[in-house]
């Protein structure tokens, strides 16, 4: 009988897979620690490894693949690497259902341990700070036919035509290029993830994966206070897009975390109204209206501005003959109301070069979420929320797993650079 050795093994199949991509996941894992989650289950089959199974998932997101079929055909083509995720080459790598069954089935607490431990790494490092922090959501869309715009389904986007084959979705909007169509929004199905990056290193901090329909404002607050629980976010400085313009977001940070918000006006809901530079505004006959007294309320503080002509006794003195002028009462003419900035929100000026040179950091949110699309989470081809859930997670720890692979190895290249840290291992 012929024995063949394990290394004999190894050897040859080194042959099929490339050199440095096949040191570069060695590296890869070698720098992930999962010691700390279970790797088998206290009952039942012993099944596969599950720190196998994370590191397959990793090579996924790592490859850019959005289906796991792409992922089986990789490692059964790639023994090295399959070998280096931890499975026994010898015998039957995990099927398709394998895979599935453990996205499905996995505790998502888990995998937020592995990533808070790594933040929390990268923190020691001096490499993350909480210094500048930026917040911005991805949209996800869900496994369902409805999504393709190539579909003439009447109605598709209707919330009473849930879709059969993904009970967790739910309906969401999401702004749209140009390219896409005239309209500056398109409707999905699906999830999104929220994600808190440090917009220094553009690497993440924490992140929530939720259904379409919430909005980005309201869970502000919730990774905020989850992320100060183990890394202190205190005088920090919060950047976020207008979909965050929201009072409460300011005044908490302002204080509960003594810090401040660069986050642009949201100027859906209000008129264009003309002011002059002294903050008058313009009626529409063109004059400026005189000042009439400020109205104190719990929240806000309003300044009232009345006609010019208020107290005049010549029915024809109003140039425009607005209809407001013909009220037949004593005080004729129009009324407006300004808002005062007596709160944070409002007192920001916002055409300073101080808050454009600090808002200018936010791009890194962006420059994060293409890289979080070119992991293939653009579109999911699963049909739970946990399993859109734990590939998400499993894709922010592939970003901080490169970055700490590349800072162990004192890799003089940038540990946002995959693809050129997997040529030069």
């Amino acid at each position: 009988m012929v024995v063949i050795y394990r290394q004999e093994i190894l050897k040859d199949i080194s042959l099929f897979t490339s050199q440095p991509v096949a040191r570069f996941y060695d590296s890869l894992f070698f720098n992930l620690d999962l010691s700390f989650v279970k790797e088998y289950p206290k009952h039942g089959r012993r099944g596969f490894s599950s720190h196998s199974l994370i590191c397959a998932f990793i090579v996924m997101k790592c490859e850019g693949f959005s289906m796991i079929t792409d992922l089986v055909d990789y490692l059964n083509n790639n023994l090295i690497i399959a070998h280096y995720c931890g499975f026994d080459i010898t015998k039957p790598l995990p099927s398709y259902w394998s895979f599935e069954r453990f996205l499905k089935s996995f505790d998502h607490e888990e995998l937020s341990s592995i990533m808070k431990d790594q933040v929390l790494f990268l923190s020691k490092k001096g490499i993350i700070d909480t210094s500048f922090i930026g917040l911005d959501s991805t949209p996800v869309a869900a496994n369902t036919s409805q999504n393709n715009p190539k579909s003439f389904l009447s109605n598709k986007f209707s919330k009473t035509k849930h879709p059969t084959c993904d009970k967790d979705c739910k309906l969401g909007v999401h702004t749209a290029s140009n390219q896409m169509n005239e309209k500056k929004f398109e409707f999905f199905w699906g999830y999104k993830s929220h994600v808190l990056v440090d917009c220094i290193t553009g690497l993440p901090i924490y992140e929530l994966t939720t259904t379409a329909e919430v909005y980005d404002s309201t869970v502000a607050l919730e990774i905020l206070a989850k992320t100060n629980d183990f890394l202190p976010v205190q005088e920090c400085s919060f950047l976020a897009d207008k979909g965050y313009d929201v009072k409460q977001i300011y005044n908490q940070i302002h204080s509960l975390y003594h810090g401040s918000c660069f986050i642009p006006i949201n100027k859906r809901g209000t008129k264009n109204k003309k002011l002059l530079p002294i903050g008058n505004p313009v009626c529409e006959a063109g004059l400026a209206m005189n000042s009439d007294g400020l109205c104190h309320t719990a929240n806000t503080t309003r300044h009232k501005y009345c006609c010019p002509y208020k107290y005049s006794h010549d029915e024809n003195a109003c140039p425009c003959h607005h209809k407001n002028y013909y009220n037949r009462k004593k005080h004729r003419g129009c009324i407006r109301w300004t808002t005062v900035p007596d709160d944070i929100r409002l007192s920001i000026n916002r055409d300073s070069k101080y808050f454009k040179s600090n808002y200018a950091l936010r791009t890194e949110c962006e420059r994060y979420n293409s890289r979080f699309k070119a992991a293939g989470q653009e579109r999911m081809w699963v049909r739970n929320k946990n399993s859109v859930t734990n590939l998400c997670t499993i894709t922010h720890i592939c970003m901080l797993a490169i970055a700490i692979a590349a800072i162990n190895t004192k890799s003089e290249i940038s540990y946002r650079k995959m693809k050129t840290l997997k040529r030069s291992a």
